[in-house]
């Protein structure tokens, strides 16, 4: 991503709530199931660093971007700039890997899990999120594809000896604000009479997402603050994957 201020960039902002928190219920759930040396693919803003962290012996993260927050403050914490795949560790480093709606932008997704997998020690974690595809509601151009539930287990399975295979569920606060989102959305993708979301290619369409995705976040809070102010992480759950989960939860093990 060229910008880290793009919309794919989840920050603080209260119209992005809905989303930040999610995010948020993510590392403390990776946070219950890591220990030892943990590598994180994929820093973002910087804000589940401080929620996993503390439960590992060393943590390394890497971003192709630097975040604005550093980690200098941080004990055993690591920041390092590099595009992935390949990752730049050696083999059997790891004790858990953890990658939260990274692999998503990845051409390479076989690659890149295989590098995962290398790099993991015998017994080794791997605990990643991504958009569940059946709940998205317009094409991303951020993203070279999602996933089922069925496609990301199978990816994992080539090179992982067992997958848990789990997904990001909301309650009924949730649910509302996602109607609203769905509502708004068609409003927005109504003008889209000939499909370009569809036919045109992902970099021509990332700035019109880009604006259109922040703009609709901010008539949402505008238009219904007290909602989507009050979401906040409990009002999100783990639980076994299915078609209606927001994000896949899959912990791999090697």
């Amino acid at each position: 991503m060229a910008k880290i201020a793009t919309a794919e960039r989840v920050s603080r902002d209260a119209s992005d709530n809905f989303v930040f928190q999610r995010s948020l219920l993510a590392y403390h759930a990776a946070a219950e199931r890591i220990e030892g040396e943990v590598l994180e693919i994929g820093t973002g803003a910087g804000y589940g660093v401080e929620v996993v962290a503390p439960r590992a012996s060393h943590f390394v993260t890497v971003d192709k971007h630097v975040p604005e927050r550093g980690f200098a403050d941080m004990e055993r914490v690591v920041f390092q700039q590099a595009v992935v795949p390949p990752l730049c560790f050696a083999s059997n480093s790891f004790d858990c890997v953890i990658s939260f709606q990274v692999i998503e932008h990845i051409r390479r997704d076989r690659e890149f899990v295989r590098e995962v997998r290398r790099v993991l020690r015998p017994g080794g974690r791997f605990v990643l999120t991504t958009p569940n595809a059946p709940m998205s509601l317009t094409r991303n151009p951020w993203h070279v594809r999602e996933y089922t539930a069925g496609q990301l287990r199978n990816l994992l399975e080539c090179e992982f000896a067992g997958v848990e295979a789990l997904g990001v569920f909301g309650n009924e606060k949730v649910m509302e604000y996602y109607e609203k989102n769905r509502r708004s959305v068609e409003r927005i993708t109504r003008f889209d009479l000939l499909d370009l979301q569809h036919r045109l290619p992902r970099k021509l369409l990332q700035l019109p997402y880009d604006l259109l995705n922040r703009l609709n976040r901010r008539r949402l809070l505008r238009t219904d603050g007290e909602l989507t102010r009050s979401i906040t992480m409990d009002d999100y759950r783990i639980g076994p994957v299915s078609d209606t989960c927001f994000d896949l939860f899959y912990v791999a093990r090697k």
